[in-house]
């Protein structure tokens, strides 16, 4: 079954940023992770959630997901990212 995770990423140094913006994708892409949403805009339909910058990419699964995040690269480039950004990121199961 498919999994999503869904980040929203308050940039707040953005020199800083872009060394992780410019590694990760080859590292979702090796844990079969593709990008649907990246940026963009958005518009708040209902609710008090206001997010910053959108991201949503679709993986296999959520093992796949687990295995993303505790790669030691992805390690790394975590560290990274919460220097430059605060990040709220949430994994969620698609339909089958």
């Amino acid at each position: 079954m498919p999994a999503y995770m869904v980040i929203d990423l308050e940039i707040r140094d953005q020199t800083a940023f872009e060394g992780y913006q410019k590694s990760i994708p080859a590292l979702i892409a090796k844990h079969g992770g593709q990008y649907l949403v990246r940026g963009g805009q958005f518009e708040v339909i209902e609710g008090d959630w206001h997010p910053h910058r959108l991201i949503i990419l679709q993986f296999f699964d959520r093992a796949a997901i687990r295995a993303f995040l505790i790669d030691a690269q992805a390690q790394s480039l975590a560290k990274l990212r919460s220097q430059a950004a605060k990040t709220n990121i949430v994994a969620v199961d698609g339909v089958a």
